[in-house]
């Protein structure tokens, strides 16, 4: 009988039938769909390896060739194909990270690895990489998992449950927190707002606060409403105030200078008030290219304005310093230059801050006027967010949703976030004092186009939507559920009272807020999935996974897809990647093409669509870049604007493409590919969208 195997590095462990039987299953399932046959196989291959290998050790690629032949001998020739492509993929992929000098004891894929040691393994002081995937993730778990003691808790029955879901790649907290848990510098928060007052303490107080957060992995959210105009008088000096987008400038180069050590790039958003008289100086502020290129930038808008804009009325201009009426101007035409630049630049996106406010958990803290620099989390002054995402493609099985892995998921998302708050070591007290007051947390979830792929459902349809509302609404049931119960244990949150939370009858509550839709970025390159709830970006495509070194990445759901229907090849990926899309490739079934449809390949109101059922359930804000094609018009931005203020979102991006000089994503000229940088995982194809 065979006691032990031969791994390739030479080491000698003990032989494991199961993994035999999960090979062959997984290969089963990926070309038929079905598995009956898993454990009779396995056995076939265990008294082949019995007979040929009585008294010695086989090695894993021996073992491998007899899986092959096995399933031959069984006329399952089209499974053996599937499971040699898979054994050939694989082998690329050692021998690429060996060539790389690429440790990884998780079984990521290579670009995953190459962001991990990018930004987030520990380096020793010459830079030098001291720590595995699954080191970080250890790390990472120890230090969130000994705030359990505090509260009288077994801090390892927390790490278990921390270490499940993150090895699995089932739940992964944001950036900072993989970064910094566990070091000296335990700086945990992705984004921060922080407030920007009428006189120059209160500016380059910002300003110092800013590079602090910034050079900690932190991005920041600025509304700079409460400035005096440009031509405004200056008592004190007797001279004239240079405005609100001067001092963004101040802002936009701290952010340049810091470069946050180079793990992590700067990301800010600045808002102005749609009645401050220096709006439209604002709107334009980004015409120039290059200009403000660390921040986004959004008009905070009213209701009363829309429903200007809509009747075409007048509105006022007011200085927040006399708070006197300056001027009036039809509210269309301020809208209509908004649109007009987003349609050229990106920018300015729209805040609908009377649907935030509405929505404010904290009405007696507080009016909320910023969001974090992606806008899904609207923030009061000195807040901070704890984000973190569940892997919505891993809470599939069989062809259907996982509801008890799901919701389990869920609670433990809770737990770790809420462990953040203390665990974190803040930048300022008054951030410290704020995060710990409201003890807001972002609970959000990446991998939603591979969910509905797994599912068999076409993004841009109505049983998406339908699902979606299924899933976040299941998601925010399970959330309140573990808040409350950890409310029980280790109180409320300690501005609870007067808040939403009280006037609804609930007695427990121990997070202000619990859902977030964040972009996700890195993190869903290191889950393997795709971002936040966007859809795919392409199916086949080029990535730069480091200079000089390009590879061709194939959506893993296609590519198995196209080994089950028999019409894979290396020609085929290549000619998909010379456009991203399935739209225009004949050979591939229609049923197929809906099921794999890419961002550009989607309408723009399907995808606000998507993020207002989305929104009706996140208590927090929902990020989503509405994608237009190069050849979109203004008035179909005009469109989107006005259908998502409709749909009651919080906000809305959008990104015309090819509206930027400079991108992370290329789509194909003639004989090229589509090409992204390391880091894009969908979404705003910026570089300021990638934090």
């Amino acid at each position: 009988m065979i006691e032990y195997i031969k791994k390739r590095d030479g080491r000698i462990v003990k032989f494991n039938q199961e993994r035999i039987a999960n090979a062959i299953h997984k290969a089963l399932i990926a070309v038929r769909g079905v598995d009956k046959l898993s454990k009779k196989l396995s056995d076939l291959v265990v008294q082949e390896l019995n007979r040929r290998f009585a008294h010695k050790v086989p090695g894993v690629e021996q073992i491998q060739d007899i899986v092959e032949n096995v399933l031959v001998d069984n006329k399952l020739e089209d499974v053996a194909k599937a499971y040699i492509l898979y054994r050939a993929r694989r082998a690329r992929v050692r021998e690429i990270k060996r060539f790389l000098g690429i440790s990884d004891d998780l079984k990521l894929n290579i670009n995953a690895i190459r962001v991990m040691e990018r930004r987030y393994l520990l380096k020793d002081a010459k830079g030098h990489v001291i720590e595995t995937p699954k080191d970080c993730f250890i790390r990472v778990c120890k230090a969130i998992s000994k705030v359990d003691k505090r509260y009288g808790s077994n801090p390892k029955i927390a790490f278990n449950e921390f270490f499940e879901v993150m090895s699995n790649l089932y739940f992964l907290p944001n950036s900072p927190t993989l970064m910094n848990a566990g070091t000296s510098l335990g700086q945990l928060s992705a984004c921060f707002v922080l407030p920007v007052y009428d006189s120059l303490e209160s500016i380059f107080e910002a300003v110092k606060n800013t590079s602090l957060i910034q050079q900690s992995g932190g991005g920041t959210g600025f509304n700079f409403s409460h400035l005096r105009p440009r031509g405004d008088v200056v008592r004190s000096t007797g001279g004239i105030a240079s405005g609100p987008v001067s001092f963004i400038h101040v802002f936009d180069m701290v952010t340049d200078v810091i470069k946050q050590g180079g793990r992590r790039r700067g990301a800010n958003i600045g808002i102005l008030n749609v009645n401050h008289p220096d709006i439209i100086e604002f709107i334009n502020s980004k015409l120039k290219p290059g200009s403000l290129k660390n921040f986004n930038i959004s008009v905070s808008v009213t209701d009363n304005f829309m429903n200007a804009v809509k009747k075409g009325r007048s509105f006022w201009l007011v200085n927040p310093r006399t708070k006197k009426k300056v001027r009036k101007l039809n509210a269309r035409d301020i809208f209509n230059l908004i649109v007009d630049n987003a349609w050229r630049t990106g920018d300015p996106g729209l805040i609908f801050i009377d649907e935030i406010n509405r929505h404010n958990p904290t009405p007696g803290i507080g009016r909320i006027e910023s969001t974090n620099p992606c806008g899904e989390v609207p923030l009061l002054p000195y807040e901070s967010c704890n984000l973190g995402s569940i892997n919505l493609s891993k809470m599939v099985k069989n062809g259907k949703i996982d509801w008890e892995l799901l919701g389990k998921v869920v609670r433990i998302g809770v737990h770790f976030l809420d462990n953040v708050i203390d665990a974190n070591k803040y930048p300022l007290k008054e951030i410290e004092k704020m995060t710990k007051g409201n003890r807001k947390i972002g609970l959000g979830v990446m991998g939603f186009a591979d969910m509905l792929i797994r599912l068999r459902v076409p993004y841009n349809s109505k049983k998406a939507l339908k699902i979606a509302e299924q899933v976040i609404k299941f998601i925010k049931k399970e959330a309140i559920r573990a808040s409350v119960e950890l409310a029980k244990q280790r109180g409320n949150f300690p501005n609870f009272k007067g808040s939403i939370w009280e006037k609804k009858g609930y007695k427990y509550m121990r997070n202000a807020t619990l859902l977030t839709i964040a972009p996700t970025g890195s993190i869903s390159i290191i889950a393997g999935c795709s971002s936040g709830i966007e859809p795919l970006f392409a199916i086949s495509f080029v990535r730069k996974v480091l200079e000089g070194t390009s590879l061709l990445e194939v959506n893993e759901l296609f590519e198995r897809e196209a080994i089950k229907k028999g019409f894979h090849s290396e020609d085929l990926m290549r000619e998909i990647a010379q456009s991203g899309s399935l739209r225009n490739i004949k050979q591939i079934p229609k049923n197929i093409k809906k099921i794999f449809v890419t961002a550009f390949d989607i309408k723009p109101e399907d995808h606000i669509k998507m993020q207002a059922i989305f929104q009706k359930y996140v208590d927090n804000a929902v990020a989503k870049t509405i994608n237009f094609p190069h050849d979109a018009s203004v008035n179909d931005v005009k469109k989107a604007y006005l259908l998502a203020h409709k749909l009651k979102c919080k906000g809305i991006t959008i990104y015309r493409y090819g509206s930027k000089p400079e991108q992370v994503l290329y789509f194909a000229k003639e004989k090229e590919y589509v090409t992204a940088e390391s880091e894009y995982s969908g979404g705003c194809p910026e570089p300021r969208c990638l934090h």
